[in-house]
């Protein structure tokens, strides 16, 4: 038997549960991978309190977990190139990553790079998709000054990098336990809070020329405040804001393909991208996991070990 999350019903972390299920096993065209590490996700929680029910509804029993890294425990038939024991990661769209075990068609795995930390590769799909999207969303190009908001967060931390990777001038929105992490890395940090437009307008006296958006509230706004162009605003969260002023929404439906995280593996592989670990859980700790994940403060991902 393998061991998977589940939740029965709508509800807080309380309805996240562990339970025994039959191990999958692999059919024409589909891996079995033997998960070693799972990223978690907010917007995995948004689904199981069921404020994303019209958009994302769930069917009860529900499984949960998108991102996966681990190794092939079974090759289906039609599936070349792929062997029992290779190093992988991944995603699943049956929201069933947080498993000791998940089945998957066979191109939606791709080789794990020899340097990457597992605990990374297991975290990559839905954040650092997500991160690609946005910043090809706003088109920020070398001499462009973007604003990115969650800054640290599991995408923000991603976004800032691949901005800089850009050469193009950073200013992180986060608070003030994160600001030397991003100075390191590039950034210029931008305290959170009453007053923020001033401080950007103080760092940027020549203006922002895009925002991206990964923390919510009333950030679209700011972006509309600071004279940005809707075209060059993205939010990966605020999709009520985005209706309303016409900014753009671009985030992991728009770039998660496979060929797209085997990039951004590399990327993070030599170190061009770093993936802050914040935490790792045992997958029983999982109510543990998403509590200090719902908190909103933690730098970098949360990853659960089956």
């Amino acid at each position: 038997m393998a061991r998977a999350v589940r939740f029965d019903r709508y509800g807080g972390i309380e309805e996240l549960k562990v339970v025994e299920v039959p191990t999958p096993t692999a059919g024409p065209g589909q891996v079995v991978v033997e998960v070693v590490a799972a990223g978690i996700n907010p917007g995995e929680a948004k689904i199981r309190t069921g404020a994303l029910h019209e958009r994302w509804p769930a069917t009860f029993p529900s499984g949960q977990g998108t991102d996966f890294s681990g190794r092939i425990a079974e090759v289906g038939s039609g599936v070349g190139g792929i062997r029992v024991g290779d190093e992988v990661l991944g995603f699943t769209d049956d929201r069933a990553g947080h498993a000791t075990h998940v089945v998957v068609p066979a191109e939606q795995v791709t080789a794990k790079p020899a340097g990457l930390d597992w605990d990374v590769a297991g975290a990559l799909y839905v954040a650092g998709t997500t991160a690609f999207a946005a910043v090809r969303a706003v088109d920020a190009q070398q001499a462009d000054t973007v604003a990115v908001s969650g800054a640290a967060g599991g995408v923000g931390s991603i976004v800032v990098q691949l901005l800089r990777a850009r050469g193009v001038t950073v200013l992180g929105i986060a608070s003030e336990a994160n600001h030397d992490w991003l100075r390191k890395i590039g950034v210029i940090p931008v305290a959170y809070g009453e007053g923020l437009a001033d401080r950007i307008r103080a760092v940027a006296p020549d203006g922002v020329d895009a925002f991206i958006d990964t923390f919510g509230a009333d950030y679209v706004e700011l972006a509309i405040e600071l004279g940005i162009a809707v075209e060059r605003i993205d939010t990966i969260i605020n999709w009520e804001a985005a209706a309303k002023y016409g900014v753009k929404t671009e985030g992991n439906a728009a770039a998660g393909t496979i060929d797209v995280l085997a990039e951004l593996a590399e990327l993070a592989a030599a170190g061009t991208v770093q993936v802050p670990i914040a935490a790792v859980y045992p997958l029983d700790k999982v109510q543990e996991a998403y509590r200090e994940l719902e908190q909103q403060h933690t730098r970098g991902k949360i990853v659960l070990h089956p």
